[in-house]
């Protein structure tokens, strides 16, 4: 059964709607588990005495800010739920932001009250493991969670491989009791070092002094360094962060700015909806965003924190009933729905195509998008229908209808197909794609090579590129929350032994708004009306298939139609000389098109290797 809630970024939002009381209750019924949870989520290996604390601090602000409507009764499975869930969001963020200072015991440190060295062999490999597959083996190990509810609870915690996360907790070999250990409700307690403490009193003073310092050299205009690759938060006015809650002072862009600025994105959009003149409602939700805390979830890849500058209004009004309000801070955009509270994903570097639509409400069966000004007409493609006509889509005041996810193709939401007006660019048509977060995804298509210098990236919306995202649509190396735009690169094109007919090789790139992403391979094979195989042939994170990686060369087995087996491998526009080592005599050739196909028995596996026109080699994709 789906329980994730209606929620525009597909995270599950509090368990609200219940008495503050009940929820209460059942988070001191359920403290240990959820604790426990915590603790083996939260990073292993590392200071266990600060890590306890952390798992009792994630633990106990499940409950507050929660926004409860008294009233209306909840079944105690899904207030815990709802607990859980917040547990396992906060956790993997691996930090705890207190109000205030954590619990403590002066010249004491805490410890769970393990020790055997089955348990101690967990905590080693717990320490080996992401997050997200510490969040796995928890669930299963404390809640016994089956595989398919591991997954989705993950999904709506922001995991945006679940899967992936679940097999490598599946690969922990130490096996200990149950229920499991590492109780952080039942602790030992020793002195630390005695020695240095007496040194560490003396020495706290001069630290106070120094702190001191510092500040004052900042606030006398010096200037701090973020860390490399940190998202810089512009800022519309200056100001570090807005001073106030007061809406009077939201910025709002004229209607007509889109059609005046060179800037197009959400810096452009007005402000639209009914309820842009509700003070109080606008209010709420800037103090929420500024106060920050448990109350605000981020998209993978978001930075936390309150509005930079004087936020920009995008939309404030009711949506099927439901109050729904949209802020962008120049670089991030902040979406607050009464029903599933507020969710902030990174939107800077925007563009006419990845600045060109918001998801304003999702429920479980259906999706609403806020278009930008300069959208001018709108339909619904079938992406795993190419040959099927896209249908108009209604919208008023840039609001579309509620657009059915029972029906999408494979696990990701309804694809857009978006026109430009005139005003902007003449003939210029768009896919987006929605894959669960606030912002949809810019499909993008890379054609076959040629002679000169490499393609660029195009608009998805031509026939070739069509029939290649039906063909790849349900193969995407990642999607969820967080992803930007998604290329499907035609980097070779190969004929298949006795005559079987033309196979196309293509590289698959997904980028997130944070600057990371991944690759893979596939083989498309030919088949009946156009529709054979697809083959993923390897998968590799990192930036391969890019503008800043574009030489590729994959390989995979293949069955020809009389039953012999053979190799088949092939490389991108620079490729010059493929080479295949350790499957049958040594092949070094120097093919025409860039592919070779080989007689070869199955098992083993080979090194296959393209070497550039530079003399440069490149391996596949791992």
């Amino acid at each position: 059964m789906d329980r994730r809630p209606p929620h525009p970024g597909r995270a599950s939002a509090p368990p609200d709607g219940h008495a503050a009381g009940d929820a209460e209750e059942v988070l001191v019924a359920n403290y240990r588990r959820l604790a426990r949870i915590a603790y083996l989520i939260l990073p292993a290996g590392a200071d266990r005495h600060h890590r306890l604390l952390a798992a009792h601090a994630v633990t106990q602000r499940a409950l507050p800010g929660l926004s409860l409507r008294a009233g209306r009764a909840g079944h105690p499975d899904d207030l815990y739920d709802g607990l859980r869930l917040r547990v396992v969001r906060r956790a993997l963020a691996g930090r705890v932001r207190p109000r205030g200072p954590l619990p403590g015991v002066w010249g004491l440190r805490m410890f769970t009250a393990d020790g055997a060295e089955d348990e101690l062999a967990l905590d080693r490999e717990l320490a080996e493991l992401p997050a997200a597959a510490r969040a796995a083996y928890a669930l299963r190990a404390v809640d016994g969670l089956p595989p398919a509810e591991i997954t989705d609870l993950l999904l709506r915690a922001g995991v945006a491989r679940p899967d992936e996360a679940r097999r490598a907790a599946g690969a922990i070999r130490t096996v200990v009791g149950e229920p499991v250990r590492f109780d952080p409700c039942t602790v030992r307690v020793q002195p630390g070092d005695l020695i240095r403490r007496r040194r560490t009193t003396r020495l706290g003073a001069a630290a106070l002094v120094l702190a001191a310092t510092l500040v004052g050299a900042a606030a006398a205009g010096g200037t701090a360094q973020a860390p490399a690759g940190a998202l810089r938060l512009p800022s519309a006015d200056g100001a570090p962060l807005a001073a106030t809650a007061d809406p009077a002072a939201l910025l709002r862009a004229a209607p007509t700015e889109w059609t005046r600025t060179a800037r197009l994105d959400f810096s452009a959009w007005p402000a639209r909806g009914d309820r842009t003149g509700d003070s109080a409602l606008l209010g709420r939700v800037l103090a929420l965003w500024q106060r920050g805390g448990l109350a605000v979830h981020t998209e993978p890849g978001t930075p936390v924190g309150p509005p930079v500058g004087t936020p920009r209004l995008l939309w404030a009004g009711d949506v099927d009933g439901t109050a729904v309000v949209v802020l962008h801070d120049g670089a991030r955009i902040a979406h607050w729905s009464a029903e599933t509270g507020m969710v902030v994903a990174r939107a800077d570097d925007s563009d006419v195509t990845t600045g060109a639509a918001v998801v304003l409400r999702r429920t479980t069966r259906s999706v609403r998008f806020l278009l930008a000004p300069w959208v001018d007409t709108a339909e619904l493609r079938r992406l795993r229908q190419p040959d099927t006509p896209a249908t108009a889509v209604a919208r008023t005041d840039g609001v579309t209808a509620a657009l059915s996810t029972a029906d999408a193709d494979c696990r990701s939401g309804p694809v857009l197909q978006l026109r430009s007006s005139r005003t902007v660019a003449e003939k210029h048509a768009f896919l987006l794609a929605d894959l669960g977060g606030i912002l949809p995804a810019h499909l993008t298509w890379t054609p076959p090579p040629s002679a000169g210098a490499a393609r660029a990236p195009r608009e998805a919306t031509g026939t070739d590129a069509l029939v290649t995202w039906a063909r790849t649509a349900c193969n995407l190396p990642e999607q969820g929350p967080g992803v930007k735009e998604l290329n499907a690169w035609a980097f070779a094109e190969q004929q298949l032994p006795q005559h079987a007919g033309t196979a196309t090789w293509v590289c698959l790139r997904t980028d997130r708004w944070n600057g990371e992403g991944s690759a893979a391979t596939e083989l498309l094979l030919p088949g009946p009306g156009g529709g054979g195989r697809t083959v993923r042939t390897a998968l590799a994170q990192g930036r391969g298939c890019s503008r800043f990686d574009q030489n590729t060369v994959g390989w995979t087995r293949w069955r020809a139609p009389d039953g012999h087996a053979f190799l088949l491998a092939a490389g991108s526009r620079r490729v010059a000389r493929l080479r295949v080592r350790g499957d049958g005599p040594p092949l070094d050739a120097a093919p025409a098109d860039r592919t070779v196909a080989v007689e070869s028995p199955e098992g083993g596996r080979p090194e296959v290797t393209g070497v550039l026109d530079d003399g440069t080699e490149i391996h596949p994709l791992s």
